[in-house]
């Protein structure tokens, strides 16, 4: 018997209706069914298995993901080495959430059968060091983004890869960006398109103040520290536009490639290039 995890987005009626119909078909063929611990309460579920997001893929198969991007990306980040995830995509763009509702179906039979295309995504982890040497860790599939507060005046940040120096930026922020995160913020800040499985970071600067200050694509086995020379200004740390935390001069941020790795389930309908064209009509 497998065990399926399931995660909806929890203001959206339509995708919390497919995630009790699939969960309730899945029960019926006499598969196992938990629940991320919003999605449950939402649906007023009881005396179900449930976890927090973070929890969920650790006691699951696969998992399913009905919503956008952020519905994905909330699960994703926490998700075990080589569990499969299915993201399906209900009323949004998503670009992640490749899966449309009507192929869904032959989806899940080919991941119940075990017979699936599935893409691993390279992950990076962001520490943050303060003034005292303590340390935090932070695993992201998209982006570390560095950004100014809403009345903050633009802000510099020293840019180190692998212990070299490369440049001062005076902008709005920063975004270091996974390949996969490329289609994301990285690229509506002008930031290029790196195709998901290089071997890739990018740096972007928001609103630089120099022209010549523009996106570098770098090898992702170099190591890229981040320290921000502002002081007594409101700057942010946000992690895959979902987690964020308040920086100061005294942080240094080191973003690097992660061991980890993030497995996607790819729609047998389309390529990468198929959902370049029609999610961001690229080329048109």
């Amino acid at each position: 018997m497998q065990t399926v995890g399931i995660s909806a987005k929890i203001n959206s009626p339509m995708a919390l209706t497919h995630a009790r119909r699939t969960a309730e078909e899945l029960e019926a063929r006499g598969h196992g069914v938990c629940y991320d611990e919003k999605t449950a309460e939402t649906l007023r579920l009881e005396n179900v298995r449930c976890f927090t997001k973070a929890e969920l893929g650790r006691n699951v198969d696969f998992i399913v993901t009905f919503g956008g991007d952020g519905t994905l990306l909330s699960i994703a980040r926490h998700a075990p080495q080589g569990v499969p995830i299915i993201g399906v995509n209900v009323g949004t763009l998503g670009f992640l959430t490749e899966i449309r509702l009507e192929e869904f179906p032959r989806v899940l039979e080919e991941v119940l059968d075990g017979h699936f295309e599935a893409e691993a995504r390279v992950t990076f982890e962001v520490d943050v060091r303060d003034s005292d040497a303590n340390t935090k860790t932070y695993r992201v599939l998209n982006d570390a983004v560095i950004n100014k507060g809403a009345l903050a005046r633009m802000i510099e940040m020293r840019v180190d890869v692998a212990g070299h120096y490369v440049s001062t930026f005076r902008a709005d922020g920063l975004i270091v960006a996974t390949p996969t995160g490329s289609t994301a913020y990285n690229l509506s800040a002008g930031g290029p398109i790196i195709y998901p499985t290089m071997g890739a970071v990018v740096i972007t600067p928001i609103c630089p103040h120099m022209l010549t200050n523009r996106p570098i694509v770098l090898p992702d086995s170099l190591p890229i520290e981040i320290a921000v020379i502002t002081e007594k200004q409101e700057v942010f740390l946000t992690l895959d536009g979902q987690e964020g935390l308040p920086i100061t001069a005294s942080d240094r941020v080191t973003v690097r490639k992660s061991a980890h790795t993030i497995l996607l389930v790819h729609s047998p309908e389309k390529n990468y290039f198929d959902v370049l064209r029609n999610k961001l009509k690229w080329g048109e």
